[in-house]
């Protein structure tokens, strides 16, 4: 098993904190050793409401077992909220260096039926919300030469889950932006993951219906907290993880079809070509958009 994971001298923030596996995170984080802010808004499922008491209860909890907690209110949907966290981090600690950017909110609606104000409110704490706490939170990491970022996404923006149009193309920007700053975040330690965890919660008691006493939140927790450590090296990836499955999910491309430089085929030759374009025995996963590149400047040199 080796040497025990700690988290001594090192900040957290987790966002959505005060409930499900956010308080899972928290509640680890805390007994391993880490000073966390516990941020929760309090509010119902779709966002609406707020109460200190989520998150009271939490830091009580970290408290009474030995740990270091604050709580914070703020919603992660503002700039303003954003940067709240990470000053209650500072000024309470003194820096962060781990991020657990895990608050969300549920408004499923067919794509037909949804409005564009459903869209915003989800965009705005998935995904608006991650940029908001992440932006100040990777300028303290860089100048400590130190961080670890674990994003939630999920399977429904992945893979496409219907009725969730909203909230698949929120949790599959955090991929875009996991992934940038992975790389931007590379020269100073600072490594960077998304986690597509399925678990029961608030959120999921309704979506996974009669399957739901099979994912254990607390299954979900021992992966995000390892990515969150400095033994974690990993960076730039994806893990599925629910219900005592630990996974990889990776955004691949294959060799493809190559219709030679500078030639432009015929609508009727790319119809041809269809399986051979579509034939992933081969794949690649690339590192960034110029590993990608190589493909095409391979197949042009040869």
């Amino acid at each position: 098993m080796g040497e025990p994971i700690t988290f001594d001298g090192r900040v957290a923030i987790v966002t959505g904190a005060g409930g499900g596996l956010g308080r899972e995170y928290a509640l680890e984080l805390g007994r391993r050793g880490a000073m966390v802010v516990v941020n929760d808004l309090g509010g119902a499922v779709d966002g609406s409401g707020s109460s200190q008491s989520a998150a009271d209860q939490v830091v009580a909890q970290i408290s009474e077992a030995g740990g270091d907690a604050v709580a914070n209110y703020d919603s992660v949907a503002t700039r303003e909220g954003g940067a709240a966290i990470v000053q209650t981090a500072v000024d309470s600690f003194g820096g962060v260096d781990i991020v657990i950017n895990n608050a969300g909110i549920l408004r499923d609606k067919s794509f037909a039926n949804m409005t564009l104000d459903e869209v915003d409110a989800v965009l705005d704490v998935h995904l608006r919300g991650a940029f908001h706490v992440s932006h100040p939170a990777f300028k303290v990491m860089k100048e400590r030469g130190y961080g670890r970022f674990v994003h939630t996404t999920s399977a429904s923006g992945l893979f496409g889950n219907f009725g969730q149009v909203n909230y698949g193309a929120a949790k599959a920007g955090l991929v875009g932006l996991s992934n940038v700053l992975a790389i931007e975040g590379a020269k100073y330690n600072i490594k960077s993951n998304a986690v597509a965890p399925t678990a029961r919660t608030r959120m999921t008691e309704e979506v996974l219906g009669p399957f739901v006493e099979m994912f254990d939140p607390a299954q979900v927790m021992p992966m995000v907290v390892y990515l969150c450590s400095e033994q974690n090296e990993l960076t730039h990836e994806i893990f599925t993880v629910g219900g005592g499955r630990y996974g990889r999910v990776f955004i691949g491309t294959n060799t493809g079809w190559f219709a030679g430089q500078g030639v432009v085929p015929s609508i009727e030759e790319v119809r041809e070509h269809i399986p051979e374009i579509r034939d992933i025995t081969e794949h690649v996963v690339p590192g960034d958009i110029n590993e990608e590149l190589m493909i095409l400047a391979r197949l042009a040199g040869g």
